[in-house]
């Protein structure tokens, strides 16, 4: 859709709705967090419209933000968690690269090569280049299916290298208690597909940084969101 056209038929304009919906998808808020948070500065707007809102607009500033990243490390880290969802076990398989940025999820029903390779075909159709290394932990499965789509691309199975995907499930453990567990493993993929990306946007390592370069990355952050969600064509 143009972007002339996305916020055509709405009573609000589009730096509040692209305002919540980057509150619900950066922070670990409810839409009754988000509907009080905007009442306090005299925005009255129901928690089914915030709900609303993110449902019409979250995915679609997520692959905005995914087109506009720059190319993301070449050490991947790959694992899987266990997330149960109305009493059965579902699997969320995550990359992450060397810096912490989530390159892709996909939720499963089952952690065997076949789901390995899906996951290997996704993350390569989404990110269009091949990794360097790939460090996963000792399932079978990811050394299966690597040999079949990745054959030439380094591959280290150890538990203790893997820290860095095992941490990136903190922020989804997060997020699901403050939903009181995920719905349904559409709903799971839908929510992450998008938190994803917006959180790798405004999360700029701030131990990392000085103060000045903190400031100035998280400028650019803002700038490239409001690109993205046509806020300063309407500003």
């Amino acid at each position: 859709m143009k972007k002339s056209l996305l916020y055509r038929g709405f009573r609000y304009p589009a730096e509040i709705i692209s305002h919540v919906v980057w509150l619900y998808f950066r922070f670990a808020l409810s839409f009754r967090d988000i509907e009080e948070l905007m009442a306090s500065r005299g925005i009255i707007v129901t928690y089914e419209t915030i709900r609303q809102w993110t449902l019409k607009f979250g995915q679609g500033y997520a692959n905005e933000l995914r087109l506009r990243q720059p190319q993301r490390g070449d050490k991947w880290h790959l694992d899987e968690v266990v997330l149960t969802i109305k009493g059965k076990h579902h699997y969320l398989w995550r990359a992450v690269d060397q810096n912490g940025h989530v390159l892709d999820i996909l939720m499963q029903s089952r952690r065997n090569r076949q789901a390995a390779k899906r996951f290997f075909r996704k993350l390569l159709k989404g990110l269009r280049y091949a990794p360097r290394v790939l460090i996963t932990d000792k399932l079978k499965s990811y050394a299966a299916a690597k040999m079949q789509i990745m054959p030439g691309v380094e591959h280290r199975q150890h538990k203790g290298l893997n820290n860095r995907a095992e941490l990136s499930h903190q922020p989804t453990r997060q997020r699901e208690r403050q939903m009181r567990r995920f719905k349904s493993s559409g709903h799971a993929q839908r929510f992450l597909s998008a938190h994803g990306p917006i959180n790798n946007a405004f999360r700029c390592q701030r131990n990392r940084l000085t103060t000045e370069q903190y400031r100035r990355v998280r400028t650019q952050a803002f700038s490239i969101w409001n690109e993205v969600t046509d806020v300063a064509k309407n500003a």
